[in-house]
């Protein structure tokens, strides 16, 4: 049985279960010892071929099964510590210790912390949380007071937590999991407590010792190079921590396909572990002392390896230096043994490794992207014939990195780019040969010199980087790829780079390889479905305590309202501008923003410096920054309306005058929405109160009756009224609220007004986004967690409401 044929059984067996809406029971993993006994029994009969070949078959269903069992068992592991419903924003004193690099912004500082001891009496806290500590006032100090913290010190802390929870969003990041492949059970904040108080400097255990010299080595580079432009990227090659790159510099690396360079990656790792390699090497090998305890090979093997590990460790360990670390190892064990061990088979390896050890890696980008990159390497370098110089050699590399991983940039992100293998071509020589070690070595003290010429070098790539980035088409952007064309296309490029390819002569070397072209081409060209003329198609995003709605008809896209921001980042970018790519969705003909509030307008900013905007309504003033990015900006009025392809879209509210208050309320003159279709109808009425509902059933009653209803205000008391409750009568109610939001809603008594009326009700914090199709069909309705359920989320509260 081939090993590597049982790995990729085994590996599949953990993919699998990645993607259930339930675990199974662990009785049912009884099965296995059943199958291997009749293994061990056909493979010891070996009396004829067939049995021969049942035997080996049902050990690929043993392997497969077990990689799936064994997923189910860390992931009953893990679920098991979770945090008690019933503790859920209660406040608990504890003792613990700051396991990572504390993060720390204007407001905030947001760090993980590992439970020791639980001091509050029939508490159960699971033991390990992330936390945010608020900037804070103190008696007699007008300015914000936030601790200084550092990693591997103890704590006692009153917090208060939550479990886990997700915005969930078709093509969206599901926080929820990344939690539980980092083990963090809960989340919540530091409450202002006279108990809150250092009470060790640093923890003696080797995780919080490596955590504390991380730390160090970032606060020394920023007090070295306070000022520099790249001491974030300098920061990130040596600790492997990306939060502390700019967010506009993570974008260069993206669009120019580089990040993977301005981390601590497999290349990073397998180059100093080579360089280290050669240096002991040559070192032990002159020594003839030192030759007679030790081969120098083998010396040089364990210092390798040492240094890789030590270097792994100082990332983080995330999935790249997993990989690369695990390569090594076997690569490693092959040279002391003295065997060649196949490339295939150590890539084989690594992966069984990284799996064992982390069954949620298959969920993450990285995962896909790190080994597809060096699987596409070994198919065009491993087992070629002749010499090849080493400038074609490189190029053959990029070009192979290059291609084969189109199909899982598009499916993972949409987008692919263009620059890349110039960028690459350019930024690896630079980045790995001279960036990286100066880097490093500028970790060891007295070395710190090193850093300037670390970050001359850099300010060169980067220069590079940005030039390549600011030419006009630099990224491939479009929707997201359907499933079956993603194999398809990885056949295809697999096809193109068999053995004769260098991406310059199609028909040369293996026949007929153009035909790997053909096979991608259903990646670019098998288009999103749109809505027929005269449809609707409405997707309520999840995105927390806000609002943002994209509406599609045959030929035009509208949206209204782009959710919140959150610090440094916004919905716009996480979570609508993923949605609309993915979708096929390149330009708006519309966006609404109904008023000012950072829960409606959170996003706009980053939409319209993303994508065309036809033109924007909104109650904002006209001098507000949304206004005056717009390249075409209307105050939304009564009487305003359009059709587009059979659908007709109208403003309800607010009046002209109203913008002649300038003390008026944000949320009193909220931007209000008719979609009408001949299949029914969506009111949209923003964060209106019951004033503004008064004038819509004076003025404008007969047009409130509607199919849908987004809940005004997202449920809260000043609004949804009974009279207007009753006129809009709406056979589907829609509450955008964030889960377990500080100002409890929806409220309720407003809830029950609705559930009076029997129509259906659904939450985007329980139901997560909600998809809505108004066709000849009727109304179809599909709720983003009910369809795609996994068994990480939290499902109780479906069947309680």
């Amino acid at each position: 049985m081939p090993v590597r044929l049982g790995i990729a059984a085994f590996v599949s067996g953990v993919a699998l279960l990645q993607w259930q809406p339930d675990l199974p029971a662990m009785y049912t993993a009884l099965v296995l010892p059943l199958l291997l006994v009749v293994v061990v029994l056909c493979w010891r009969s070996r009396q004829s071929i067939p049995v021969v070949v049942t035997s080996r078959f049902l050990f690929l269903i043993l392997l497969f099964g077990g990689g799936y069992y064994w997923a189910a068992g860390m992931a009953c592991w893990r679920l098991a510590d979770s945090l008690p419903k019933e503790w859920e924003g209660r406040d608990v004193q504890v003792i613990g210790v700051i396991s990572s690099l504390p993060q720390q912004n204007d407001r905030k500082i947001r760090f993980q912390f590992d439970i020791e001891q639980i001091l509050t009496p029939q508490a159960y806290v699971p033991k390990r949380l992330s936390l945010s500590w608020y900037q804070n006032q103190t008696s007699g100090n007008d300015g914000p007071v936030l601790p200084v913290l550092h990693a591997g010190e103890r704590w006692q802390l009153t917090v208060r937590l939550k479990r886990p929870h997700s915005n969930a969003n078709p093509h969206g990041f599901d926080y929820e999991a990344w939690a539980l492949e980092r083990n963090i059970r809960a989340v919540g904040y530091v409450r202002p407590a006279l108990e809150n108080q250092r009470l060790d400097v640093l923890v003696q255990r080797p995780a919080y010792w490596i955590a504390s010299q991380r730390q160090q080595i970032q606060q020394r580079f920023n007090s070295m190079m306070a000022g520099h432009s790249y001491t974030g990227v300098l920061m990130t090659i040596a600790t492997g921590d990306q939060r502390a790159i700019p967010s506009d510099q993570w974008q260069v690396f993206t669009r120019t396909g580089t990040n993977h360079l301005m981390a601590i990656s497999g290349l990073h790792i397998t180059l100093v572990s080579s360089l280290v390699y050669a240096l002991v090497f040559q070192l032990w090998r002159s020594s003839a002392r030192l030759l007679l305890y030790l081969p120098a090979r083998r010396a040089a093997v364990i210092a390798g390896l040492i240094v890789a590990f030590a270097y792994a460790l100082l990332s983080g360990f995330a999935i790249p230096a997993q990989r690369a670390f695990f390569m090594l190892a076997v690569v490693a064990m092959a040279l002391w043994r003295g065997r060649m061990t196949p490339p295939s088979m150590v890539l084989a390896w690594a992966l069984f490794l990284v799996i064992l050890i982390d069954p949620w890696a298959v969920l993450s980008a990285g995962f896909w992207l790190s080994f597809g990159a060096i699987g596409m390497i070994m198919l065009v370098t491993v087992g070629r014939i002749g010499p090849m110089h080493w400038l074609a050699g490189w190029l053959r590399v990029q070009w192979a990195i290059t291609l084969g991983l189109i199909p899982l940039l598009l499916a993972l992100f949409q987008q692919v780019s263009l620059v890349s293998p110039v960028a690459n071509a350019v930024a690896i020589p630079l980045v790995s040969l001279v960036v990286v070690p100066l880097t490093l070595l500028a970790t060891i003290p007295l070395f710190e010199f090193l850093l300037s010429l670390a970050h001359s070098a850099l300010s060169i790539v980067m220069w590079f980087l940005q030039w390549l980035n600011a030419l006009p088409q630099p990224v491939w952007q479009q929707h997201a790829p359907p499933f079956w064309t993603i194999p398809v296309a990885i056949i295809g490029v697999v096809w193109l780079l068999l053995p004769g390819s260098l991406g310059l002569g199609f028909f040369s070397g293996f026949p007929a390889r153009w035909l790997g072209i053909v096979v991608m081409l259903p990646l670019f060209l098998v288009l999103p479905p749109k809505p027929p003329e005269g449809a609707l198609w409405l997707a309520v995003l999840d995105v927390g305590q806000g609002l943002a709605v994209v509406a599609q008809t045959h030929n035009h896209a509208l949206l209204f309202d782009s959710g919140p921001a959150f610090g440094e980042t916004d919905s716009g970018e996480r979570t609508i501008l993923p949605f609309l790519r993915a979708k096929g969705i390149h330009k708006l003909d519309s966006m609404i923003i109904s008023h000012a509030d950072s829960d409606h307008s959170g996003g706009a900013l980053s939409i319209l410096n993303a994508m065309p905007v036809g033109a924007l309504l909104s109650s904002l003033d006209t001098d507000h920054p949304i206004s005056q990015t717009a390249l075409q900006s209307t105050q939304c009025t009564t009487g305003q309306f359009w059709q587009w392809d059979g659908v007709t879209f109208e403003i309800l509210y607010p009046v002209a005058q109203i913008y002649r208050d300038p003390q008026r309320k944000t949320n009193a003159s909220s931007c209000v929405l008719k979609i009408t279709t001949a299949h029914g109808s969506v009111l949209i009425p923003a964060d209106i109160g019951h004033r503004a509902e008064r004038f819509l059933l004076d003025h404008v009653h007969e047009k409130l009756p509607s199919t849908v209803l987004i809940a005004p205000h997202h449920g809260s008391l000043t609004s949804s009224g009974v009279e207007f409750v009753q006129q809009v009568n709406p056979l589907l109610t829609i509450f955008t609220v964030g889960y377990r939001n500080r100002f409890g809603h929806p409220r309720e008594e407003v809830v029950n007004r609705y559930r009076e009326l029997g129509n259906t009700l659904l939450r985007s914090d329980w139901h997560g986004a909600v998809l809505l199709r108004l066709d000849w069909k009727g109304l179809s309705v599909e709720s983003w967690r009910q369809t795609h359920p996994r068994y990480w989320q939290q499902r109780e509260f479906l069947t309680d409401g």
